[in-house]
């Protein structure tokens, strides 16, 4: 099966090529971006708008992430500046320790008593020697600490930055969603109402039904006045006018009339 698909492939690979040659490449380059634009286009707006938010809620590790590193780095942070500034005041009392020696030998004593103990000249120099190259020493570690104090600072406020603009992305994010979500029932309100469909079946039912009804009506009249022309008379008696006594009376004279002249004429001749 699969030989099959690679005999296929080749076919229409080469088949390609013959047709359109050089411009093959481009033909197929073509084709698959009109693919994915179609493709693309016939994906609900519903679906996109849930990978929108799904991407939005795959921010939410990151963030918790980025508040981890600065919950870590702040406590980091908060512990540094307090050993420094502990050093910092050590410094501080060996310095007047320091000064304080170097006062005591100035005076030219030969011993010193400190702490119930007597001490010579000599071994206090020497003290005072040991005790100023730790001091120089502790004092180049606690500015190296105070670079280091200060680069975690700066570190932490990027952070802390970065935390900021992720939550106001995410929350801007989540605003623009319920925005498209709104208009999104909005167009499909209006996509339900502009195209409800009316079962007019009955209607046009209904219609032709007194079409017809009018035909018969149309075609029994037309009998009708037909059968006056099959009997050969005019269909006088649906318009005669209703006569009036009157009218009788008239008829009656003129019927009997004609006799009646007639009549005086011959009793005139007698």
């Amino acid at each position: 099966m699969l030989k099959k698909l690679l005999f296929a492939g080749v076919g229409v690979l080469s088949l390609g090529a013959l047709v359109f040659g050089a411009e093959l490449p481009s033909y197929l380059f073509t084709s698959a971006k009109s693919l994915r634009s179609a493709v693309k286009a016939e994906v609900p707006v519903e679906f996109e708008i849930a990978r929108a938010r799904e991407l939005v809620e795959k921010l939410v590790p990151d963030i918790r992430k980025c508040m981890q590193v600065i919950a870590e780095q702040q406590v980091d942070t908060q512990q540094l500046r307090n050993q420094i500034a502990s050093r910092s005041g050590n410094l501080d009392h060996q310095k007047q320790l320091i000064l304080s020696q170097k006062a005591n030998l100035s005076s030219g004593q030969g011993t010193f008593r400190y702490a119930g103990h007597t001490y010579s000249a000599n071994d206090v120099q020497r003290d005072l020697s040991i005790r100023f190259e730790r001091f120089k020493a502790a004092e180049q570690t606690l500015a190296a600490d105070q670079k280091v104090l200060l680069a975690r600072e700066q570190t932490l406020t990027a952070n802390q930055e970065k935390l900021a603009t992720m939550l106001k992305s995410k929350q801007d994010l989540e605003v623009q969603l319920e925005q498209l979500t709104a208009r999104l029932e909005t167009v499909r309100a209006a996509e339900a109402a502009t195209s409800v469909t009316i079962d007019d079946s009955n209607l046009s039912r209904a219609r032709e039904l007194i079409t017809n009804l009018n035909r018969q009506l149309d075609i029994k009249e037309k009998l009708i006045d037909q059968s006056g022309q099959i009997s050969g008379l005019i269909p006088i008696e649906e318009s005669a006018i209703p006569q009036t006594t009157e009218d009788l009376a008239r008829q009656i004279d003129n019927y009997f009339q004609p006799e009646a002249k007639p009549q005086a004429g011959v009793a005139q001749a007698h």
